[in-house]
């Protein structure tokens, strides 16, 4: 999957554990393991929002782009 997830990377940084940002952002520990897990196919825009506001980092901290060394 050439986007990766780098929510956990975040989550560590500033110390806040999965239960937690799930209450902050609204959305249930579920989903919010299966985006960090990197098992999502799309996120809402309103999700990474809150995800980026309770964070206080960018989408680009979260999402990364991995070349998969095909044509482009």
């Amino acid at each position: 999957m050439p986007i990766l997830v780098n929510l956990d990377v975040m989550m560590a940084k500033r110390k806040i554990s999965l239960g937690e940002l799930a209450d902050r952002v609204g959305i249930t520990p579920a989903n919010l393991s299966i985006l960090k897990t990197n098992k999502a196919k799309a996120i809402r825009f309103s999700t990474l929002e809150a995800i980026c506001r309770e964070l206080k980092c960018q989408p680009q901290d979260i999402l990364e782009y991995v070349s998969t060394g095909g044509a482009e």
